[in-house]
């Protein structure tokens, strides 16, 4: 345990987002014959309380405008002109009030120098800095982001203020080419998910060690709270921590307000951990399954052998030019051998796969893209179809890997009745199920081993540094020291 050194963000990481924007908005101008000018206009995030209340949310900026401009504070606007490639804040204008209340106010050049633009003004000067903006007579074009998130299924919102109407707008162009710039992730980014993902890494450990039998299931997402901010300076985490245990391990999203991480832990319980830190806005996303008393039993071993040994092939045969739809069915392929291999499957595996049998223990996909977002933007570039087949419909990508992308590998096995018992009903896969030995894990729950893992030139580079071997997760548990020194 110790402090992780949380770095200093170079605000050209920012500027460098916004150079990959410009070049690619010129490119695709070009391409279309398109004039090589407006003006890409963002708004950024608001802050919002609780209900009615003056209760205010912890804020987290908006992430296509943190990827742009980097802003932490709320009510900011953010404006790049495409010909000059002239970096633009809009701050607010605050009270007198928020001085009393909030601390100093900072000044224009204050704002202009920590966040690394060329000019900033406040939101009531925007619509005549935005009009100076044209060239000649010609009224100047706003590209404003909108379009859809394939993985949440809620649009971007354009950015709107007193005088829009006046300018003329596109909102097709913008989202579709920003949206692929946040894909490929450049070397200060990495750097930035290097970090956040070591911090959750050594959380996961913490944990790991110091789970007993008899414990609550939020005493285990509060250790991982506290040391990723105590440690690693993480405010903010990447998502809802998923601490779940027993049979609650077969809910691939627990931990929400309705299942909220409570259960008492057992003796024989598997836990399956779900959780990652982030750090100026880029984020983490780990899983890490083992006993809750420290030992493996025989049917533990054989569940998470075959998660593990899929996590393994998948990351063996990552590489720029791979399909990921080919790497779940290889996941799943894996998982499916081992469970026959295990006398709870019959038949043959492939014949298994034609009949998508590996939905029933993995009904989910194999990973997704990680960045800002838990689930980054991306998977589905315009003209790529979501597969309609059980298990391939909820891939959150179906792209083909290219480097610098930044993807999750999460294989998982799990036994859920509302998978399990439809498969035993239908004639096309209760051929394929041992009906008395999966008897046996009605209640066990699942196993998922996820890591974060960055496609190369030539493979992967998994930032993820957990104990996965089921001998090095009883060590650890023992009170050994991470890395193992053997």
């Amino acid at each position: 345990m110790g402090l992780h050194n949380p770095p200093e963000v170079p605000m050209e990481l920012h500027r460098q987002n916004r150079t990959n924007l410009v070049n690619a908005m010129r490119r695709h101008l070009q391409s279309e014959g398109l004039p090589v000018n407006g003006v890409v206009l963002l708004q950024g995030g608001e802050e919002q309380t609780r209900y009615c209340t003056d209760h205010a949310i912890l804020f987290r900026q908006e992430s296509y405008f943190a990827y742009l401009f980097g802003v932490r504070e709320p009510g900011f606007f953010g404006a790049i002109d495409i010909s000059t490639e002239k970096a633009f804040l809009f701050s607010p204008r605050l009270s007198e009030e928020y001085a009393i209340w909030l601390g100093t106010i900072p000044s224009l050049s204050y704002l202009k120098e920590k966040y690394e633009v060329d000019e900033i003004y406040y939101t009531d000067q925007m619509e005549s800095i935005l009009r100076s903006l044209a060239i000649g007579n010609e009224n100047v074009l706003l590209y404003l982001l909108h379009g859809l998130n394939t993985d949440s299924n809620k649009f971007s919102q354009p950015a709107t203020f007193e005088g829009l109407k006046t300018f003329n707008t596109n909102l097709e162009i913008l989202h579709p080419i920003l949206t692929e710039c946040r894909v490929i992730k450049s070397d200060l980014e990495l750097n930035l998910l290097r970090y956040v993902s070591e911090v959750s890494s050594a959380a996961h450990v913490e944990v790991m060690r110091r789970t007993r039998v008899e414990m609550k299931e939020y005493q285990l997402e509060s250790m991982f709270l506290n040391y990723t901010y105590m440690y690693g300076g993480c405010r903010h985490c990447s998502y809802t921590c998923i601490c779940a245990t027993g049979e609650n391990s077969s809910v691939l999203h627990y931990g929400h307000a309705a299942a909220p991480n409570d259960r008492t832990l057992k003796d024989g319980d598997m836990a399956l951990l779900d959780m990652g830190a982030e750090y100026h806005f880029y984020g983490s996303d780990i899983t890490c399954s083992f006993p809750v008393n420290g030992k493996f039993t025989n049917d533990q071993k054989m569940v998470y052998n075959a998660v593990l040994s899929a996590h393994k092939a998948v990351i063996s045969a990552m590489k720029p030019g791979v399909s990921w739809v080919d790497m779940h069915k290889l996941a799943e392929k894996v998982i499916l051998e081992s469970l026959k291999d295990a006398n709870i499957l019959l038949g043959a595996v492939e014949q298994m796969m034609e009949k998508r049998l590996g939905a029933v223990f993995m009904p989910h996909g194999l990973g997704h893209f990680l960045g800002l977002d838990t689930h980054d933007p991306g998977g589905y570039l315009e003209g790529l179809e979501r597969p309609k087949e059980p298990g391939l419909r909820s891939l959150r990508t179906v792209r083909v890997l290219r480097e610098g992308m930044v993807i999750t590998v999460e294989p998982g096995c799990y036994f859920i009745g509302a998978t399990l018992i439809p498969a035993m009903e239908n004639s096309d896969t209760s051929c394929f199920i041992n009906k008395q030995a999966i008897s046996t894990f009605q209640d066990f729950g699942g196993v998922r081993i996820e890591s974060d893992v960055i496609v190369t030139g030539d493979g992967c580079e998994n930032l993820t540094n957990c104990p996965r071997e089921t001998w090095e997760i009883e060590a650890v548990m023992n009170g050994e020291p991470w890395p193992l020194k053997r």
